[in-house]
């Protein structure tokens, strides 16, 4: 089973080329596909356990990894049921918060450059990011939105107002009581929440009132440490029939958060 799993991963990775994977693809190759190290920087996974998992020698990959494989190598909902197979593992099923991004998503996400954008599950887990929001978070970010928002402390700040930051929580809490009861069996949703409601006394007595909200688009300013502020709209897009949302951020044309958007864009990660 082992084998199979690791020839399966290295068949998808050779037929995808990086133009589908919505990268650049940077001088010669001996084959078309990705190479190991871009897998791996798809998937959020270090080249050495692609590797491993492509020699057979890593035998229990979690099912966080094959799910963040099957997003990466852009399976269908066919080829994920057999990837999971195949590593010996069940795909997570209706109980569970899905994580699975369509190809037509991850092609929108492609044409989107020069704007920060990311995908995040019903619980507000980071599914992919592109390399600018990445930039814009100051480095790969916590995995979880309300994490980050009610226990976190980040490099790049946001300022909101106080009515959109009241807003944005109650949305927040809302959303996190939704999926928890559209997906009572994910365990990892219901420790989130345990975990929030211990260590927030916000989120405790937002989650005690159950706040009804949805997101709404917002002007915010992220004061990044190497470029400054930036004056943003951040947008969040719902896909119909699915439970993932894009968010988005994006500055006025001509404006100085314009600018310095763009100079991120340059900079890269690395600022």
């Amino acid at each position: 089973m082992t084998t199979e799993f690791a020839r399966a991963v290295r068949r998808f990775r050779e037929r995808l080329t990086p133009a589908e994977a919505g990268l650049m693809a940077g001088g010669r190759r001996r084959s078309p596909g990705l190479r190991r190290e871009e897998l791996g920087r798809l998937a959020g996974i270090s080249v050495d356990y692609v590797n491993r998992l492509e020699q057979g020698r890593a035998t229990a990959p979690s099912p966080q990894v094959v799910e963040a494989l099957c997003r990466a190598l852009r399976l269908d909902a066919a080829e994920r049921e057999n990837l999971f197979e195949l590593a010996g593992l069940r795909a997570p099923g209706r109980g569970t918060v899905p994580g699975h991004l369509t190809p037509g998503v991850q092609r929108l996400l492609d044409r989107l450059s020069g704007t920060p954008v990311a995908v995040f599950d019903a619980a507000w887990n980071l599914l992919v990011a592109n390399d600018l929001w990445l930039a814009l978070a100051g480095g790969p970010p916590d995995r979880n939105v309300a994490r980050v928002h009610f226990l976190g402390d980040v490099a790049v700040r946001v300022h909101h107002t106080a009515e959109d930051l009241a807003a944005f929580e109650a949305a927040t809490v809302a959303d996190l009581r939704a999926a928890a009861a559209r997906y009572p069996a994910d365990a990892g949703l219901r420790d989130l929440i345990a975990e929030l409601r211990a260590a927030s006394p916000t989120f405790a007595a937002l989650w005690d009132c159950a706040p009804a909200g949805t997101h709404a688009s917002s002007r915010k300013t992220v004061v990044h440490p190497q470029v400054g502020a930036m004056e943003l709209d951040c947008d969040v897009l719902t896909v119909p029939g699915s439970d993932v949302r894009i968010v988005a951020y994006t500055a006025a044309p001509d404006s100085e958060a314009a600018s310095r958007l763009a100079l991120l864009e340059v900079l890269g990660v690395s600022a």
